[in-house]
Formats: structure tokens, C-alpha cells, sequence
């Protein structure tokens, strides 16, 4: 039995239909578009921090820079001048870093406490200045602020080192301003002899700022000593004694 040929396709009828298919095919996906395809068209956002707000990273800092200064007189006062940086980072709480990123080096974490010192003298000083008492109170008022400090001071006249900075020269001269000006003002009533000077009231804070070896008490005695010396600043010589009043009411 002679079997029928299959059947063929002629080109002429495959073409058009070729022709339709690929004009309504979609376009070739990329390697990007095969990865997301069915994904979201929303852009992806990458995930943001909390913006920090710089008025803590300033408060931090400063936080940082007072633990290392106070931690730093203590040390200083009790080592000298060449304790080990790392002991003031490990008394402070802050690593060795953070000390270094503050104060470079030895010197200016030297400076920065002369500096902090000198502030805190000029405050006494300025409160005396200001005070409404007569003169010798106002300067026991400064010795006593003197003693209730001086835990705190690192100076020259205190042992510390000697800092040769622009600012430190500046507040040793404002200190001296404000003194003299107490000073004048117990001149002109003769409550304080006329040759008592600015050096004296600081060469003897320095001295009650610190205390002697064997000492029980050594507030108690400084303050002894300061009314002691406020006393001596009383004139000599007793005041003119004014005729013209004696006769008031005769």
C-alpha cells in the first residue's frame, strides 16, 4: 500500500506567521530585569541612622574634656608633673584616644590645667573686687575661696610648671588689676597700710594652698593663718583724728 509523503510546510506560509510573532513579542530581558522581575517597582532605600545631633556630640566632649582635667590635677598633684598619660585616661574613664584628641600631648594638657587653674584664681579674685565689705573682709573672703580650692589649682607659685602662653599672662595680669583694686579701696578708708601690694595677697595664697606635712587640720589652720595676716594689713600708724569733728554738738 503506498503510504502519503508527509506534509511540508512551505516557507512562503511559515514567514508570515514568523513576522507576526515577532512583532508582538516582548523584548529581551536583561540579566537586571530577569533578577526582578515581579519584584516592587518602588525604589529600594537604604536603611538611615538617626542623625546626631551636634549639640551632644559638643556636650559629650565637654563632659569628656572636665573628667580629664580633674582627673589630670589629681594625678599631677600627687605624681608630679610626669605621671603616665595613660594613668589620667584610666582615672578619667576615657580611653588613651580620647585624652590624645583633646590634648596632643604632655605640654598642652600641662597648659590647659595652669589655664583652668588661673580661671578659677580670677574668680576669687573678681568676687573680692566686687564684694560690698570693707577691704580686709573681702580679702579674707578671697583667702578662704583660695582654700576651699586648692585641691583644684595647679601654679606655678603651687608647684606646677611654669606655662609661657599669652592667655596665662593675660589672666595673671587680670588677677593683679583686681586685687589692687581691693587693695586701693582699704588705702582710701585706712583699713590697709599704704605699702601692702598685689604680690603679697598672692604669694600668701599660694603658701595657704598648701598644706604642711603632719598637718591634722590643715583648713582649720590656713584659716587661722589668713586672719592672722588680714590683721597685719591693718596701717601702723593710728588714723589723723579729725579736731573739726570733736566739736560736733558743742
Amino acid at each position: 500500500m503506498r503510504q502519503n509523503p508527509p506534509s511540508v510546510i512551505g516557507w512562503d506560509r511559515i514567514r508570515p506567521l514568523m513576522g507576526w510573532s515577532l512583532l508582538n513579542a516582548s523584548p529581551p530581558l536583561s540579566l537586571r530585569d530577569t533578577i526582578t522581575s515581579g519584584m516592587s517597582e518602588a525604589p529600594i532605600q537604604a536603611p538611615t541612622q538617626a542623625p546626631t545631633d551636634p549639640r551632644r556630640l559638643r556636650s559629650d566632649a565637654a563632659a569628656n574634656r572636665e573628667r580629664i582635667l580633674a582627673a589630670a590635677t589629681i594625678a599631677v598633684r600627687r605624681d608630679g608633673d610626669r605621671v603616665p598619660m595613660a594613668t589620667i585616661a584610666d582615672e578619667a574613664g576615657v580611653g588613651i584616644g580620647t585624652l590624645y584628641r583633646h590634648y596632643p600631648t604632655r605640654p598642652a594638657l600641662l597648659a590647659a590645667l595652669t589655664l583652668r587653674s588661673f580661671q578659677l584664681v580670677l574668680q576669687h579674685a573678681r568676687a573680692a573686687a566686687l564684694s560690698d565689705e570693707p577691704a580686709p573682709a573681702a580679702l579674707e573672703q578671697f583667702f578662704e575661696r583660695t582654700i576651699a580650692a586648692r585641691s583644684q589649682l595647679i601654679l606655678p607659685l603651687h608647684g606646677g610648671p611654669v606655662i609661657h602662653d599669652d592667655q596665662i599672662v593675660a589672666l595673671r595680669t587680670e588677677i593683679r588689676n583686681l586685687l589692687e583694686q581691693v587693695l586701693a579701696r582699704g588705702r582710701r578708708d585706712r583699713t590697709i597700710r599704704p605699702d601692702a601690694a598685689p604680690i603679697d595677697i598672692i604669694i600668701t595664697g599660694a603658701m595657704l594652698a598648701q598644706p604642711l606635712p603632719n598637718t591634722a587640720d590643715w583648713d582649720q589652720l590656713a584659716r587661722r593663718q589668713a586672719r592672722i595676716f588680714v590683721a597685719g594689713l591693718a596701717p601702723t600708724d593710728p588714723p589723723p583724728i579729725d579736731a573739726a569733728s570733736l566739736l560736733d554738738g558743742l
